[in-house]
């Protein structure tokens, strides 16, 4: 029997819900381009409740007791003496998700000897040292495509927010004011802007598909270019690299998965080649871009304004300069965490560990690293160290 250790975040503030806004979510069961949504054998949710708290426990409890296998749920996985940390050492399965990760850093996969699988309970596998679940044999898997849409949606609502300067706005109400002159002095239309993404994958295309609308003119970079039709039907301009793409943009998101290739590419030096007055959105990975070159770029009037939905580490220290920085836009680490991707999310974590416990082959789209190598969307997606 396994021994499964989730690490998720906390129940809110006012206890677990009780009730919720709504009563249903619509029903999805397959995503663009055709692949199915998770398809476990059956599952101990409510789709639509919150799942993805200590309390909801990915809605796995029930299943994985009857079927004699511990879990260990916990928030507490930072500093020294964690439950994650003293949990850890024997645990065969470990899940976590991108919103909490539990990093799984050299030292904790030498440490965890009986550890077999790593998931991740959502998109984004980079908490995980790769290179060391390699060499230990873990098989490292995601539950692929569940939140893209998500993660869309959020851009596109960071988008429109920061330049039509929504947030600013809507504080002025809530202060009681009533100046206009204030709220649109940077406020701007996002028609005719040229917008371009970096990569083009399942959220970089669905974001360009919900923008092509507003009439903007649409760039993207990315290592696979899209195919022909693709670029023709959103009349897309291709550019071998981010440098050579952001001197074009108005508005610039960033899509990739964090690997060595793309850590620390927007700093100092790619900002001073962006337009004067550009917006970067950045759902993927807070170490994507520089830290503190981001907040002297909004100081310095290089970028207007900067929306980010991911932060290094998570959660975020109260000093991080990203809470003070100006003309922001950050929330916490939620875009791909709402109750809908929740539910899907979770049934697809079940039926991965379904797969595993059966001995069967799991889903070559949630394969990110198996067998010793990067395997199945891993091997599209991510790099390791040479």
């Amino acid at each position: 029997m396994a021994k499964v250790l989730c690490v998720l975040y906390d129940d809110p503030t006012d206890g677990y819900p009780t009730s919720y806004a709504r009563d249903d979510l619509p029903v999805i069961d397959h995503y663009p381009g055709g692949q199915t949504t998770p398809t476990p054998e059956a599952v101990d949710f409510t789709p639509g409740h919150l799942l993805g708290s200590v309390s909801g426990e990915l809605g796995l409890r029930a299943y994985l007791e009857a079927a004699g296998h511990t879990l260990v749920v916990t928030s507490d996985k930072d500093g020294e003496g964690s439950v994650f940390d003293r949990e850890l050492v024997d645990a065969d399965i470990v899940i976590s998700q991108p919103f909490w990760p539990a990093y799984l850093t050299p030292e904790r996969i030498a440490a965890a000897k009986n550890l077999k699988l790593a998931v991740t309970a959502g998109i984004g596998s980079d908490h995980v040292d790769l290179d060391a679940a390699i060499s230990h044999g873990v098989t490292v898997a995601e539950v692929t495509y569940c939140n893209s849409i998500s993660v869309a949606e959020h851009v596109v609502m960071m988008t429109l927010s920061l330049v039509r300067n929504y947030l600013p706005s809507h504080q002025v109400v809530l202060d009681g004011g009533w100046n206009i002159a204030d709220c649109v002095a940077r406020s701007y239309d996002l028609e005719g802007m040229h917008v371009g993404t970096v990569a083009a994958g399942r959220i970089g295309l669905a974001v360009l598909r919900r923008l092509a609308p507003f009439d903007v003119k649409l760039h993207y970079t990315d290592r696979h270019r899209l195919p022909a039709d693709v670029e023709r039907e959103l009349g897309l301009t291709w550019h071998e690299s981010a440098e050579d793409m952001v001197p074009h943009c108005d508005v610039v998101t960033i899509n990739a998965p964090l690997h060595p290739e793309t850590e620390g590419l927007f700093g100092d030096k790619l900002f001073a080649q962006m337009k004067r007055g550009a917006y970067l959105i950045n759902t993927a990975r807070a170490k994507i871009v520089d830290r503190d070159a981001v907040d002297r770029a909004l100081r310095s009037g290089q970028l207007a304004g900067y929306a980010g939905d991911v932060w290094f580490p998570q959660p975020a220290p109260a000093d991080h300069p990203w809470r003070t920085m100006p003309h922001h836009g950050m929330t916490p680490h939620i875009s791909g965490s709402s109750l809908s991707a929740q539910a899907r999310y979770a049934a697809g974590t079940r039926e991965i560990l379904e797969a595993h416990f059966a001995g069967r082959p799991i889903r070559d789209e949630y394969l990110i690293v198996d067998g010793g190598a990067l395997a199945g969307t891993g091997a599209h997606s991510y790099s390791v160290s040479k």
